[in-house]
């Protein structure tokens, strides 16, 4: 997502023009269109949990082309339809997300092996998307790139954060090499009810979470640049205000997602 929204800004090809596109979503007509990241998340989202699951869970691999097919498709045909994006932009994505899936996914093991165990892996993670997101930028007029890919940042520093905590606390549990593949639980109404209960509880504490960071984290930045706080939509949009509002707001609820909410469900039993 960071690649794509990067690429983005220095492409800088305009959206479908309108007419004769019928545009159905106007929340990111500012930014640029080539390519989707739509198109690429949708790619790279089922295609990564395809190899990454297969082999360690038991379920013939052509359920889960079918799975990560139809995902794409879905997404990709969605852009178009609501005239966000042209069938280039959309073949472009999907091709950006694979070449990048073939670049990084030989390794994964080394990064996560660097996220769970080096000492002072949570300093280099949270330094280098700080980075990324400062000085990936330069906007020549707002657009909602630059707070979605500082929201990206974020999130990705928070769960890579929220799992080193979780490793160096012993709190995960990795199965053997010789238990793998491991079999699905039978499904039962019991099993549902629990996989409900945990979406429900885990959602709100991720609102909750949201909420609280983003009361405290706007009126502070404005505090600190001198940005005046009356109206909070176009102080939003100042690059002092947005990046470290999105940035620690969302890094917090990746953090939660990964160490906060995990450790709810163990002590009331739904882990």
């Amino acid at each position: 997502m960071y690649l794509g929204q990067c690429t983005k800004d220095m492409v800088r090809w305009p959206r479908p023009a309108s007419p004769p596109v019928l545009k159905l979503e106007v929340f990111y007509n500012s930014e640029y269109s080539m390519p989707s990241t739509h198109a690429m998340s949708g790619t790279a989202i089922p295609l990564a949990l395809v190899l990454l699951s297969y082999g360690r869970w038991q379920y013939p691999l052509i359920y889960g082309l079918i799975f990560a097919v139809c995902w794409c498709s879905l997404v990709c045909f969605s852009r178009i339809y609501m005239g966000m994006h042209s069938i280039l932009d959309v073949i472009v994505g999907v091709l950006y997300a694979i070449l990048i899936l073939v670049v990084f996914h030989p390794a994964v093991d080394l990064i996560d092996n660097f996220n769970l165990t080096y000492k002072y892996a949570p300093l280099i993670i949270i330094s280098l998307h700080l980075a990324l997101g400062i000085f990936s930028f330069t906007l020549d007029t707002w657009s909602t790139s630059r707070g979605d890919t500082a929201q990206i940042l974020g999130c990705g520093a928070g769960i890579a954060c929220g799992s080193h905590v979780n490793y160096m606390l012993g709190l995960t549990v990795d199965p053997s090499p010789d238990a793998l593949p491991l079999a699905f639980s039978p499904f039962t109404v019991t099993l549902f009810g629990k996989a409900i209960l945990r979406l429900l509880i885990g959602v709100v504490c991720l609102l909750l979470t949201k909420i609280a960071m983003k009361k405290v984290t706007i009126p502070l930045a404005c505090k600190l640049f001198c940005i005046p706080c009356d109206n909070i939509r176009q102080a939003r949009q100042r690059m002092e205000v947005e990046l470290p509002y999105r940035y620690i707001t969302y890094g917090m609820v990746g953090f939660s997602l990964m160490f906060f909410v995990p450790c709810l469900f163990l002590l009331i039993g739904l882990s």
